[in-house]
């Protein structure tokens, strides 16, 4: 496995050992607390669209190494690591790193890593699939993680991304966030870094209007427009219960969730797509 590893660190882990803890000071953005942690009580919908994104994922990802960036508290390593022999999850995040440990610390195919999306911490041509989910309007430079993306992928390896659709007529950012993406402009961003087959895929099917989802749809609306939605995880629980109904934790590992799947759907590049909640983009480095 030492081969996979850039100069930049000194070796790769399987345990989170103190000579990288220094990467703490990195930022000051507290992620986990809009971030879905183990353990946090969320809406069936949540689960099962992370459910989806790492079986879709991991469905492409079969065999060779991949890497997760932004991994979080690594829920879908896991789905990965059932079929491939090595998958490195990188977080900036330690806290949410230590949360991954302890579900993965016996597992010798999963390596966690403390670094940074703009400066991947592995040698060229390491990955045969490099995936960030939810994540990418979070980075300051996403071209510059994309650059670093394919440099990072071996030739003709796959680089697989998803989003929140800001098209949708309630979409709500993150207060962390720098920029949302579009369909179009997520295709516009891989190409301009070259590379090819793109295809853009949307899942979690905005449902047919009714009066109580026009209701709720306003009220959220309103919400964000008077910036009184909750900005973090934890203070959106109540409201997520009064409209949603019962809440669950978050699974510790999602692959072990009996989660009905449905794969996303292809949809056009060149056209906004205001019909599903979650955008993915499929690309590949050149041969």
């Amino acid at each position: 496995m030492s081969g996979f590893v850039s100069a930049r660190v000194k070796r790769p882990l399987t345990m989170l050992p103190r000579a990288f803890q220094k990467s703490d000071t990195l930022h000051n953005t507290d992620y986990a607390s809009v971030t879905e942690v183990s353990g946090t009580k969320v809406s069936g919908e949540q689960i099962a669209r992370m459910y989806t994104r790492y079986r879709f994922a991991a469905e492409l990802a079969r065999g060779g190494p991949v890497l997760e960036v932004a991994c979080g508290s690594g829920q879908g390593l896991g789905c990965f690591a059932k079929h491939a022999r090595l998958v490195c999850g990188l977080d900036i995040d330690m806290g949410l790193l230590r949360i991954a440990q302890r579900t993965y610390g016996g597992r010798g195919n999963i390596m966690l890593v403390n670094g940074n999306a703009h400066e991947i911490p592995y040698k060229d041509a390491s990955f045969d699939t490099v995936v960030l989910f939810e994540a990418l309007y979070y980075l300051k430079e996403p071209a510059v993680f994309i650059a670093e993306a394919k440099r990072v992928l071996r030739a003709n390896g796959t680089l697989l991304m998803c989003t929140a659709n800001r098209e949708i007529p309630d979409f709500n950012p993150s207060p962390f966030s720098y920029r949302y993406f579009s369909a179009s402009e997520l295709c516009f961003l891989v190409r301009s870094a070259g590379f090819r087959g793109v295809c853009v895929f949307g899942d979690c099917p905005v449902p047919a209007p009714s009066l109580k989802s026009r209701a709720c749809s306003r009220l959220k609306r309103a919400a964000i427009r008077m910036r009184v939605m909750p900005r973090t995880m934890k203070g959106k629980e109540f409201l997520k219960r009064v409209f949603m109904g019962p809440l669950v934790a978050m699974p510790e590992d999602i692959s072990r969730e009996n989660v009905p799947y449905a794969e996303p759907r292809a949809i056009p590049c060149d056209r906004t797509d205001a019909t599903h909640k979650v955008v993915f983009v499929k690309a590949d480095k050149p041969i």
